[in-house]
């Protein structure tokens, strides 16, 4: 694979290399506490989404910005969330967080929710944050479905579609199906059994109150036992596909890594529960644009390493070295941009 390389920052602590371990661990230790302030985002179907601004935020305008896309279920709570918005935010980035469709304090008002390549709210807030802060840098970063859905709105949006200039991705199943199999084999079915649990509770009331157009009662929903399951009777009818098949089908974003054109980092660990080993050794040679850094173990976002004389997580390390070149990057951006309407001014 030309742009595949095994990134030997990420060394796991001795005893501590399962990556069951790795993926639980974070869920065990304390997380970092950040301020912040909500937002309501009005979208144009008329539903909205949550956004969680970090708090202080730099007074510039200018400041470059950072927004997390988080995974199936996730929230500004997540491990990984908190860990990675403290670390931008520290760093002088102006810093959010959008909470998908009903993942944040309130429930959503459509019946549609969010699923892995559902790229029109994340498309909406970029256009936002771009209207707000037009001379801003922006650098994105999704977590797990999060990053499959952010990597598939880069392929679809082309260099120049968005106000980005550059996405992250971390630990993204960008093979739905065969995701979908793993988390139903072995001890990965404890994962799958926790994000199904989640989902159910949060789509059973709506169901008892005919909110949803499904062909499903509740009696019907106890007796999913399997995600894929779960997306043949909820997530494909509710968002305009005709089972599953067709929703991991034309949602994966793996298929598109040779259509990327903004400059994109992909962190996997080959070990992640949530997916087949070799996981990129099944998709598309990718694009120059793309980078992609497999570590040998790591868990499904966990990275955790020994530093300082604690277990911290290694993502923040390395957003930190990502963020630290789109800075410099960005301040030669910034003075050019500044060159140029002055020279349009005058």
């Amino acid at each position: 694979m030309r742009e595949r390389r095994q990134q030997t920052g990420f060394i796991p602590p001795r005893g501590l290399t399962s990556p069951h371990v790795q993926t639980l661990l974070p869920r065990l230790l304390p997380r970092p506490r950040i301020a912040r302030v909500g937002e309501i985002l009005e979208l144009p179907d008329g539903d909205f989404v949550e956004l969680n601004w970090i708090r202080p935020a730099p007074a510039k305008p200018e400041a470059p910005i950072f927004v997390l896309f988080h995974g199936l279920e996730g929230s500004f709570q997540s491990p990984y969330a908190r860990w990675l918005l403290a670390t931008a935010s520290g760093m002088g980035w102006r810093t959010l967080l959008m909470h998908f469709r009903g993942c944040g304090k309130r429930p959503n008002r459509l019946p549609r929710a969010y699923h892995s390549g559902d790229t029109a709210d994340a498309y909406w807030l970029i256009s936002e944050l771009s209207r707000r802060y037009p001379k801003a840098l922006k650098v994105a970063a999704g977590v797990s479905l999060g990053g499959n859905m952010l990597l598939k709105l880069v392929a679809e949006q082309g260099g120049g579609g968005l106000d980005l200039a550059g996405a992250i991705v971390i630990s993204a199943p960008l093979d739905l199906a065969t995701s979908a199999e793993r988390l139903h084999r072995g001890f990965s079915r404890i994962y799958e059994r926790h994000l199904l649990n989640a989902l159910k509770r949060k789509v059973a009331p709506r169901l008892a109150r005919g909110e949803l157009p499904l062909a499903l009662d509740n009696h019907g929903l106890a007796r999913i036992d399997s995600l894929r399951g779960y997306d043949d009777a909820v997530t494909a009818p509710l968002h305009g596909f005709c089972d599953a098949a067709d929703y991991y089908r034309r949602a994966s974003a793996g298929r598109l890594l040779g259509e990327v054109e903004l400059p994109t980092l992909i962190v996997h660990a080959d070990d992640d529960p949530f997916m087949p080993a070799g996981l990129f050794e099944r998709l598309p040679e990718p694009a120059d644009a793309v980078r992609v850094e497999i570590t040998h173990h790591g868990g499904h976002v966990g990275f955790m390493e020994w530093r300082n004389r604690r277990l911290q997580p290694w993502l923040t390390r390395r957003l930190a070295h990502e963020l630290a070149c789109w800075a410099d990057t960005g301040a030669s951006w910034q003075s050019a941009m500044e060159r140029h309407l002055s020279r349009t001014d005058n």
